[in-house]
């Protein structure tokens, strides 16, 4: 079963290579702690929003060292409109403080260090490794989440670690970011979560599980 969902996983990735070829990451930055900032923020808030209240936070706090240093309450009242103001302000900041206590104000390109960062989780983790860093990566969003199953590459696997670990082991490492990514945009423009999927529209209706499509 593992290799037919292989083979899944390659077809689906050579069609979604030809429907979004510039696919990327939708989030705005220019350095790497930019990236972290935003990705907490993103947290049940879309990109759009967070990128239109970065350029407010970073006019007011240009760099780590800035940002390090400002009150939770600076921080939060600039953040506000992505909701969860308070915890994403206090993670922010305690991130800062940590990147400019610890690794002298960069971002650093190990995985395990990035999961100790406050505020950083796996998925946050992993789209720094592979934007940022071009290692490999796979982005567990609920983006990924929907579409996988609905493909039918996981089997009805909603926590995202573990989805993550059943793509490991189906997806060619070096595919998996810009994998991700273009699920992203299939999954706001195609097969979409608050609508009936636009399945006639879809470049892989025809090998979708959705769709009646079984493995044989």
């Amino acid at each position: 079963m593992e290799d037919k969902k292989r083979a899944l996983a390659l077809e689906i990735i050579e069609r979604l290579k030809k429907e979004y070829p510039d696919a990327d990451c939708t989030l705005d930055y220019d350095d790497a702690w930019k990236l972290l900032v935003s990705v907490r923020l993103a947290a049940q808030c879309t990109d759009a929003r967070v990128n239109v209240v970065v350029g407010d936070l970073y006019r007011k706090f240009p760099d780590v060292k800035a940002l390090a240093e400002a009150s939770v309450e600076e921080i939060e009242e600039i953040v506000r409109p992505c909701g969860l103001g308070h915890s994403k302000a206090r993670d922010i900041s305690a991130c800062m403080r940590t990147l400019l206590e610890e690794y002298d104000g960069k971002v650093p390109d190990d995985f395990d260090k990035l999961l100790k960062l406050p505020g950083v989780g796996r998925k946050s983790a992993n789209l720094i490794m592979g934007d940022v860093f071009g290692k490999p990566a796979i982005v567990t969003d609920t983006h990924c989440i929907r579409l996988v199953n609905r493909m039918g590459l996981v089997d009805n696997i909603k926590e995202p670690k573990k989805v993550e670990m059943a793509l490991w082991k189906i997806i060619p490492p070096e595919e998996g970011s810009d994998f991700c990514h273009r699920l992203v945009w299939h999954g706001r423009e195609v097969c979409t979560a608050r609508t009936k999927p636009y399945c006639d529209r879809c470049c892989l209706a025809d090998i979708c599980e959705k769709n009646g499509v079984k493995m044989t």
